[in-house]
């Protein structure tokens, strides 16, 4: 990586450069038919890799609908993209290892565990995860991944995740303690330093919105929907410790968007959806995180290295050129027919650019 205008300590001066790998999003949701060239539009110009989310409607459970899956993706790419779609398959009660041994065979990276419930589509989810051991045997057995929602749902909603890492995610580690594991989107303190303590084998994405921003933020002053997300955002002594786990170079902790668009239309209504959009200035809000706790030099890794060692993928040998120039992100972008999403920032600014 390389780093113009470095300051040691604090915030980096306007026009400060930064030259990192091409980073890779370990969470994305492409969504589905018109809507997947609109999201990808803006993700391709950021990454190279994209690990794609499974809960469509229906959800992709079998190996043949993720291929399918996969190539209208690869259709819905601009024309000369080069990024690679990373397909999961969602895990569900009676997923057999059969359908394991054909996704490993197929290239498809892991699987992705949503408690029934959690979260968006997830109604299809695994309601034990005992149901599911054995084909957790075939995927440790294939070296595939397990992606977790890591959230309970029969608790408040801000204690749903540290909750989850005493009933569910211990138990699974004493058992699978070989198998690859990705606590995606972690909120809380507990599980930075559950992640922390954990084998080798365990490691967690951390979104660029829990990064920056905390619950207050959702909340006072008036609710504001389009930071609603599971799992929620919280405290900001958990935001804290979120920055701190990301910008210290640890390779337990990397780059995840779950960058999850709706209508707007969805979003603000009696009672929206769950999901933030950020795939249009992902990169680019990182970046402002890691300035703020003067981290500049923390970023290539947490983007472009430690998720690509934990998934077993070649680091990308492309480059991103960052600057630290202002940008005023639309009010609103197209999503489907006849139908807008709000992005992150809406109306509002980002403090880094991607140098075309």
């Amino acid at each position: 990586m390389s780093l113009q205008n470095e300051t040691p300590v604090g915030v980096s001066p306007p026009g400060t450069r930064v030259t990192i790998r091409l980073p890779d999003d370990l969470h994305h949701h492409a969504r589905d038919g018109l809507q997947t060239k609109l999201i990808l539009q803006h993700a391709c110009k950021r990454f190279g890799r994209c690990l794609i989310m499974p809960n469509l409607v229906p959800p992709v459970t079998t190996t043949k609908q993720a291929l399918e899956y996969k190539q209208h993706i690869l259709d819905s790419l601009p024309d000369g993209s080069a990024m690679e779609p990373l397909m999961t398959l969602y895990l569900t009660d009676k997923t057999t290892a059969d359908e394991i041994t054909k996704a490993a065979q197929a290239g498809i990276v892991g699987c992705k565990y949503y408690p029934a419930g959690a979260t968006t589509n997830s109604d299809f989810g695994v309601t034990d995860i005992r149901n599911c051991y054995h084909a957790l045997k075939e995927l440790n057995r294939q070296n595939m991944m397990l992606c977790i929602h890591s959230e309970v749902t029969d608790a408040d909603i801000f204690e749903r995740e540290p909750i989850f890492i005493e009933r569910v995610m211990k138990p699974l580690v004493n058992d699978f303690p070989t198998l690859k594991i990705t606590m995606e989107h972690i909120s809380t303190k507990e599980a930075v330093e559950y992640v922390k303590s954990a084998p080798d084998t365990v490691k967690a994405s951390i979104t660029c919105h829990h990064l920056l921003y905390n619950r207050n933020h959702m909340l006072v002053g008036g609710i504001r929907p389009h930071l609603y997300c599971l799992p929620i955002l919280k405290a900001e002594v958990h935001r804290q410790a979120l920055l701190e786990a990301a910008t210290v170079g640890s390779p337990k902790f990397f780059l995840g968007t779950d960058s999850a668009p709706h209508a707007t239309t969805r979003k603000e209504s009696a009672c929206g959806c769950a999901g933030v959009f950020s795939a249009h200035a992902a990169v680019e809000l990182y970046a402002e995180a890691f300035d703020r706790f003067g981290a500049l030099d923390k970023l290539e890794d947490f983007c472009s290295s430690f998720g690509a060692d934990h998934y077993g993928l070649s680091r990308s040998t492309d480059t991103l050129v960052l600057e630290k120039k202002s940008w005023t992100v639309p009010k609103s972008m197209q999503f489907g027919n006849e139908q807008t999403v709000t992005p992150l920032r809406a109306g509002e600014e980002v403090l880094w650019s991607i140098v075309e």
